[in-house]
């Protein structure tokens, strides 16, 4: 994938997203990761073994369905936002804006900071319908777009990574329905890790 790169736009967004970065943690603005990966109902395998040339294979019954995650990473709150949906669609990822709005948009009677979202190129982020949304909310909210190919640009990827490795992995899910109970569990175990106080933990020694 780093062979389809853009150097130079690579390091321009790099220390962009560096320098926001900064403000957030200063509290300035808020910044905000977004994407939108999908979930499967069947084993989604993590860490297996098996003999050398066995042939491995895991029993799941039916044909898989897929459960579309829907995210932004709060990046100084260290706070996941996620919606569900079967699809993922425009509608879709604007229903998400609406929950932005929600949390962090301006209301009439308070001024809230100012709101960073960096996107990749996606077409769900770079329809018509999403355009005008995302114009709609340019008083308080601004974009900023990620190189082609520089997923390890957004922030949220890892937290995605360690949603399926550690909470949905090795699991045959009866249905949608299931995997989307687990998946908003498993958001809800992520914030809670991410907000504990690295030392709650860790007993004093006499």
């Amino acid at each position: 994938m780093k062979a389809r790169q853009d150097p130079d736009a690579v390091d321009r967004i790099g220390l962009r997203c560096r320098l926001l970065k900064a403000q957030a943690e200063a509290g300035d603005i808020v910044l905000l990761f977004g994407d939108e990966p999908e979930a499967l109902t069947h084993p989604y395998l993590a860490h297996v073994w098996a003999r050398r040339g066995a042939d491995l294979r895991i029993p799941a019954p039916g044909q898989a369905a897929k459960v579309a995650m829907l995210g932004v990473l709060d990046w100084a709150a260290r706070e996941l936002v996620v919606q569900t949906s079967r699809t993922k669609r425009s509608t879709d990822f604007i229903a998400l804006l609406e929950q932005i709005d929600t949390q962090y948009g301006l209301t009439p009677d308070q001024a809230k900071k100012p709101v960073v979202l960096v996107l990749d190129n996606g077409p769900i982020h770079t329809s018509k319908a999403t355009r005008a949304a995302l114009a709609e909310r340019a008083p308080w909210l601004t974009v900023e777009w990620l190189p082609k190919y520089t997923p390890e640009l957004n922030d949220i990827e890892e937290l995605w990574r360690d949603l399926k490795q550690h909470h949905l992995a090795h699991q045959t899910f009866a249905g949608p329905d299931d995997l989307d109970c687990a998946i908003h569990e498993a958001v809800r175990m992520l914030n809670r890790e991410r907000h504990r106080h690295p030392l709650a933990n860790h007993r004093i020694a006499a």
